[in-house]
């Protein structure tokens, strides 16, 4: 098979979707593997690195869009690559349809099969691609509200660890999966006074057990995300469910109860936000003001530290693009968690929640591609 591998064009993205290591082992089994000149370059890769490891350098995008059988991406295509995209192909990344409907009818248009990272499952129901950039996005989170808290920054200009004599900061996480979790931990180890969400009540028996004592973990209803969020100098969205649109938590309302400067990551953006003011923003603009509290939310999050993403993103997606390399979409016929990245094929939408988001036709994924 011949795999692409283009440069990314989203805003400051320098992810690349994969290392020079993982190019080496799909040429191993016989692959042909086309790399965008250049496309390594934010992560600390150079064109070098991936001819040593067998790719083809290929000067420009639709040179790679043409020849390819398989596209391997990081973000979702922006409208001048699904343009490029062509029905006989498979498009392997994050897509996030549910969140934009332009790009939904753009790959639908394309007749592409559209293979979504977020939305593959493992034997355990687990989604195992989604996951290291839910761990680096949740550290992130932390990190980048407590830089944002500063008052150059616009932040009310407090120490999220506080120190001798001088409270800690208060950080609020609403949801406390594989996101909300690694920025528990972050906060916590930071010293913040931390409390954390969720509808899941076993989750929270379990936070319970391994944070340390100034977490504390509380219901998710209303009541307590308005109370919470009144408290809160950091609040933290990480509200996630499978292939849908975020649901909003937390309208505009209760931002009448915050505290002027503090500061809203809503990492669930990229599906829309679980937060009613959240709107994507870029790493070269990622915050803005309203009703006196600061909003960060950079939709690829992960892409402003690309080295350590990276690496992380191969490390999960290398031996689903080696199987998909190796047998193509019969691999995925067989295998249900498999079959569940599949959001839209030959023009189709093939996952129930990407359909429902916009109110479109959906078709079960074994109507299109056939098999089981």
């Amino acid at each position: 098979m011949i795999v692409g591998i283009p440069a990314e064009i989203k805003d400051n993205e320098n992810r690349i979707a994969m290392v020079p290591g993982g190019v080496h082992e799909l040429v191993e089994r016989g692959h042909t593997v086309l790399v965008q000149h250049g496309g390594g370059l934010g992560s600390g890769f150079s064109d070098d690195d991936y001819r040593a490891a067998g790719a083809e350098i290929v000067a420009a995008a639709p040179d790679i869009f043409k020849r390819a059988n398989m596209i391997i991406k990081v973000k979702e295509p922006q409208e001048a690559e699904y343009r490029m995209m062509r029905g006989d192909q498979l498009v392997f990344t994050y897509f996030h349809f549910a969140a934009d409907e332009t790009l939904t009818r753009g790959c639908m248009e394309s007749g592409a099969t559209c293979i979504a990272y977020e939305t593959i499952e493992d034997a355990n129901g687990h989604l195992p691609l989604l996951t290291p950039m839910s761990e680096v996005a949740g550290r992130m989170a932390v990190q980048v509200g407590a830089h944002f808290l500063q008052n150059p920054e616009g932040g009310r200009g407090v120490l999220l660890s506080g120190v001798p004599g001088v409270p800690a900061s208060v950080v609020v996480i609403v949801g406390a999966g594989v996101v909300g979790t690694q920025a528990c931990w972050m906060a916590a180890g930071l010293g913040a006074r931390v409390t954390i969400l969720d509808i899941d009540l076993d989750r929270l028996r379990y936070l319970d057990d391994i944070m340390p004592a100034n977490v504390t973990t509380l219901a998710s209803n209303p009541h307590n995300i308005r109370a919470a969020c009144a408290r809160a100098d950091l609040l933290v969205g990480a509200v996630l469910i499978e292939g849908a649109k975020a649901p909003t938590l937390v309208p505009r309302t209760y931002l009448a109860d915050m505290k002027d400067g503090s500061v809203i990551v809503d990492v669930a953006v990229d599906q829309g936000g679980c937060v009613e003011t959240s709107k994507p923003t870029t790493h070269s603009s990622p915050t803005y003001v309203v009703d006196g509290v600061l909003h960060y939310c950079v939709a690829n999050m992960p892409g402003a530290v690309p080295r350590t993403s990276t690496y992380a993103l191969t490390n999960a997606t290398l031996p689903y693009a080696i199987r998909l390399a190796d047998g193509g979409l019969d691999v995925v016929r067989g295998e249900p968690g498999f079959a569940t990245g599949i959001n839209v094929s030959a023009g189709k939408i093939t996952h129930k929640a990407v359909a429902a988001a916009f109110g479109l036709d959906y078709t079960p994924v074994k109507d299109v591609l056939g098999g089981s």
